[in-house]
């Protein structure tokens, strides 16, 4: 179905002013306004998803390392500062990759080709939640079987995501793995988020928001601490994932796990260790 072309620019223009916002207060005009609006996008994304990166797991690092001390980790579960330096490294080279998709995805909302509304006053208050919901739960359909492929498919965990695998125990995981992926690897596991923009009407910076709030769960789930919030994937069950590499493939909540018959228990666990 085609879209009026007045409608889609609403999508252009609030792009535009993401763009200004970002742009005009980190880089000289001159380096960026020349650009075309698709770069102008991309460089926006990349340096939103870098201070995000650095802002989130630094003061996440701070608090349970520093401030919360033994309370939360004791100091040997602690990660050496060589390893979270590693995974900056890691998570610093593949951030122009992954922060193409949200660019791409940008482009085809503004091109009509998503079922991307722009503004929440268009459906009722109901329905905006009602798609949020729906949109959430493809795409943690969509995570579960592309994180669980990536391990089944033997070539795409050697050459993929062996990568985020390295991190394997207590004490090298940190909020900083939480991107710490092969570039293609990390891109794979987001692409429900865009799949999903083809199947189920969502309000375009909601869209934008959700992505990007991947940054801050993604750090919170390699943290290592287990805040037993059900039905939450927290870092608890996703510290086994690292562990057994056949458990918890899930994203946000334990539900596809249990489903599908991966799920494994973070006090289950505790309980098996004890009677070793």
């Amino acid at each position: 179905m085609a879209v009026d072309s007045a409608y889609l620019m609403q999508f252009v223009e609030e792009t535009s002013f993401y763009n200004r916002i970002v742009l005009s207060h980190l880089l000289p005009s001159n380096l960026w306004d020349p650009l075309p609006h698709f770069l102008q996008t991309w460089l926006r994304n990349y340096l939103a998803g870098t201070l995000l990166y650095f802002i989130s797991g630094f003061l996440w690092c701070f608090y349970i390392y520093y401030l919360k001390l033994n309370v939360y980790l004791p100091r040997d579960a602690i990660p050496t500062r060589k390893a979270m330096l590693l995974q900056i490294s890691v998570a610093m080279k593949a951030m122009p990759w992954y922060t193409l998709l949200p660019t791409v995805s940008e482009y085809m909302i503004e091109s009509g080709w998503t079922k991307c509304y722009s503004s929440i006053g268009e459906v009722s208050w109901f329905l905006y939640f009602v798609s949020i919901a729906v949109y959430l739960v493809l795409v943690e359909f969509g995570i579960y079987w592309m994180h669980r492929e990536l391990h089944d498919i033997k070539p795409l965990y050697k050459y993929l995501h062996a990568t985020h695998h390295i991190y394997n125990k207590q004490n090298t995981l940190s909020p900083f793995a939480g991107l710490a992926f092969h570039p293609l690897d990390g891109i794979l596991q987001a692409v429900p988020h865009v799949i999903a923009l083809f199947i189920v009407p969502i309000h375009f910076t909601t869209h934008l928001g959700l992505l990007f709030m991947e940054a801050i769960w993604t750090a919170n789930i390699h943290d290592c601490i287990h805040g037993n919030i059900w039905p939450v994937m927290g870092a608890g069950y996703h510290t086994i994932h690292h562990t057994t590499y056949k458990h918890n493939y899930g994203h946000y909540t334990i539900w596809m796990d249990w489903m599908f018959g991966s799920l494994r228990d973070p006090l289950s666990q505790e309980d098996d260790n004890k009677t070793e």
